[in-house]
């Protein structure tokens, strides 16, 4: 008896082999298109984190702008800062700055800052924490009362 034509309960070897070869890839067939599911499903997740972080970038470069428009800085410098376009008094033409360089730059006490009054330890100014102590200048601590 030839091994092929060979029966096993009726049925020949060949066919038994080939049913089992078609069950296996039936079962492969299967598992490649779950998984390929699972990855589709994936990407999906990841295009849609793309999406809303593409939206979100497009929000916070326009908060951006409007943040950084001139006239809206120009008014929070002068509202908060005190400060105000330099005058033509202040600008120097190119022939004078030689003159401004043997001068030299203002007195720190002309200039008004808050970092000028912490230098020069003046009179606190509104808006502006005391200076800090000086080195070597004991600091009395509150402490708190135990009951």
């Amino acid at each position: 008896m030839n091994l092929l034509s060979r029966r096993i309960r009726g049925f020949r070897l060949v066919d038994l082999v080939g049913l089992g070869l078609l069950a296996v890839i039936i079962l492969g067939v299967y598992l490649a298109k779950t998984v390929a599911g699972r990855e589709r499903a994936e990407i999906a997740t990841v295009e849609r984190q793309i999406k809303s972080e593409k939206a979100r970038i497009r929000l916070l470069q326009a908060e951006v702008a409007h943040l950084e428009q001139p006239g809206r800085m120009e008014r929070l410098s002068t509202v908060y800062l005190g400060l105000e376009p330099v005058s033509e008094t202040r600008e120097a033409r190119p022939d004078q700055l030689a003159e401004l360089a043997i001068k030299g730059p203002p007195a720190k006490d002309a200039a008004y800052s808050p970092v000028a009054a912490m230098v020069n330890r003046g009179a606190s100014t509104a808006g502006v924490p005391p200076p800090p102590p000086a080195e070597g200048v004991a600091v009395k601590l509150a402490e708190a009362k135990t009951q």
